[in-house]
Formats: structure tokens, C-alpha cells, sequence
């Protein structure tokens, strides 16, 4: 790459072993790359024809540029609540939350929780409404034998400078609609490509895309080593759905372990003390997400019902970053040491 000069090239050869790498690994007919995750989920609220004044459902715990994106097209955010404990849409709160102005449904896997896409996908189909699949979180993860992303009418990925696939800044937009596809391309391509991946950026990810798979499964070992060397008494309880047992289907990917914290078996430490002093102890655990209904105007969406679940995430929730799953047995010994310390 260096040699050839490829790396500074507007259309190089590794942009299209990268298309092709994702669109194999993911068994999709359309990959669509651009700049960032967040530019994935604005293309493919597009490629569904977002319109102002429509609406989009998403649950009330999700990442706030999914919030944004919704917003910046001028579309009405539909909040809905999460499955109870787990930070993942309840597809049983959707009849309600589907409207004649409702024009897709986002759903996001986060923390290594699925969302209940069958469920998801079967109301969704009653009404003819899309389904776009955020999977920044969970590149690699399976889902009844489907990779992530590849479930949704839309799904995205993002290659962020933390990801499991990461080239410090990117995304995809991944389909089996070529209609869908198309209205990305037109909205995208003007002259030149509005929200490119580089060359160099394609060829850093390309080694990682195939490791994923290895490395997913030895992410999944320590996770499930993590859960079993928790002690009954810790503050931590797994967030998780489904639960990493030996004998699932799903293949969960852990991007960030999902934890709620329990004050009272620290005497009252608040969730932020508790990651401060994690923190210093060099275990990477940090309070999650704000809930989209606490941080934000009421006037910029519509909520379903009393958003109670979310609401419970937004005071308990703790998430663990993944660098650590990489590591050998002995450092999630030295973890769990270090959380009870």
C-alpha cells in the first residue's frame, strides 16, 4: 500500500475488497461505506425516505446521534421503553407506538444485548414499516444464525475509533434492497462521494474483519469467565440478553459488557464514585448512557407510556469496555480483584 501510493487515491483497490470483504461476511448484496456511524444511520434513514414531519421509533435508551439524526432531518422521535433490566427495545411497547406518520423503527444492539429482531420484524411487517438495524455495537455478533446487521431491511455498522472493527472513523450501510441502496448512492455521490471511507482507512479494517470472528468468540469466553467469577455480593449485576451460557445459538459481540450497580452493597457509593475508583484501579468501567427522555427537550419527541425500564437504566446502568476481553484468563482474575478492592 505504501509502495503502490493506494493510501492517498480517491478509488483505490481496497475500498472494493472491503465492500466485498463485508458484503461475504454478512451475506448482503449492497455495502454501502461512508465516514462514520452516525452518517450510516442518517443514509439509511434516507434510503427509507424520512420526510419531515414523519416519525421514527427508537427506544428511549439508545445513542444519542440516532436521537440527532432523526431530529436533523426534521422527523419526530418516537420514544419507546427498553425490555425490562437490558438496554434493548420492547418490541411489546411498538403497536402503540405506531402511528400513520410512523416511517421506520430503529432498533440498536447494545452493551452485548440483542434486540428481539423476530419480534421486532413481525410487528413491523403488519404495519409495512422498515427496519433499520444499528449493529455499531455488535459487528461480528449472530443472531439465530444471522450476522448483525444484516437482519434489519437497513443495517449499520460503524468502524469508530473504540469498535471492534475500527479505522478511527467510518461506517457502512449494509442491504438487500437494491432500491434502498440506490436512493444512498444518488443522495451520496455528487461529482464525488460526499461521506467517503478512505483507501488506508479500508485497508486497516480489512486484516481486522478477518479476525472478527476469533476474536468474538474469545471476547464471549471471558465475558462468560467474568460472569462466573463475580461474587454474589458484588455490586454488578449482568445486564445481558440473552446470557453468554455454554449452550446458546446467539453469538453476542462486546463492544461494552452491560452491569446495573446496586448502591447499597457499597455502603451507598454513588454509581459515578464507584467508576472513579474502578477507574483507579485500572479496570475500564464507566456509567452508561443517559436515557434520550432524560437528557432532551419533551417538546423534540413523543414518548410511549411512563418509560420506566429506561428510566431505571439511566440511574443504574454501568458498562465495561472491551480491550480487557482480549487479554489472557488471569486478567479477569485481576479484574474481578480489583472490583472488590
Amino acid at each position: 500500500m505504501l509502495q503502490d501510493g493506494s493510501w492517498g487515491r480517491y478509488h483505490g483497490p481496497h475500498c472494493d475488497r472491503l465492500r466485498d470483504a463485508l458484503a461475504e461476511f454478512h451475506d448482503v448484496e449492497h455495502v454501502i461505506l461512508c465516514s462514520s456511524g452516525t452518517v450510516a444511520v442518517e443514509l439509511a434513514l434516507r434510503s427509507v425516505k424520512v420526510q419531515p414531519g414523519d416519525e421514527v421509533v427508537l427506544a428511549a435508551y439508545d445513542y444519542k446521534a440516532n436521537f440527532a439524526n432523526v431530529l436533523m432531518l426534521q422527523a419526530t422521535p418516537v420514544l419507546v421503553d427498553t425490555q425490562p433490566g437490558v438496554p434493548v427495545l420492547d418490541p411489546d411497547q411498538l403497536q402503540q407506538a405506531l402511528t400513520d406518520k410512523t416511517k421506520a423503527i430503529v432498533c440498536s444492539h447494545l452493551h452485548g444485548c440483542f434486540a428481539d429482531m423476530a419480534a421486532i420484524r413481525a410487528v413491523a411487517a403488519e404495519r409495512s414499516v422498515p427496519v433499520i438495524e444499528d449493529a455499531c455495537q455488535a459487528a461480528g455478533g449472530r443472531l439465530t444464525g444471522k450476522v448483525a446487521g444484516s437482519i434489519g431491511d437497513v443495517g449499520v455498522l460503524s468502524f469508530g475509533g473504540s469498535k471492534l472493527l475500527t479505522a478511527g472513523r467510518g461506517g457502512a450501510v449494509l442491504t438487500n434492497d437494491a432500491t434502498l441502496a440506490q436512493r444512498i448512492r444518488l443522495y451520496s455521490q455528487r461529482g464525488n462521494d460526499a461521506y467517503p471511507l478512505s483507501e488506508m482507512q479500508s485497508a486497516v479494517l480489512l486484516p481486522q474483519l478477518r479476525q472478527l470472528a476469533e476474536r468474538t468468540q474469545v471476547r464471549l469466553l471471558r465475558v462468560r469467565q467474568l460472569l462466573n467469577t463475580l461474587p454474589e455480593d458484588s455490586p454488578l449485576k449482568p445486564a445481558l440478553l440473552p446470557h453468554p451460557a455454554e449452550n446458546v445459538d446467539d453469538v453476542p459481540a462486546f463492544y461494552k459488557v452491560a452491569f446495573r450497580y446496586e448502591p447499597k452493597k457499597t455502603d451507598g457509593r454513588s454509581r459515578e464514585e464507584f467508576a472513579a475508583q474502578a477507574r483507579q484501579n485500572g479496570v475500564a468501567l464507566d456509567p452508561a448512557f443517559p436515557t434520550l427522555h432524560k437528557t432532551h427537550s419533551q417538546r423534540r419527541f413523543r414518548a410511549v407510556g411512563e418509560l420506566s425500564n429506561a428510566s431505571a437504566l439511566h440511574e443504574e446502568l454501568m458498562i465495561l469496555h472491551h480491550p480487557v476481553l482480549l487479554q489472557s484468563a488471569d486478567h479477569i482474575d485481576a479484574l474481578v480483584a480489583a472490583l472488590q478492592r
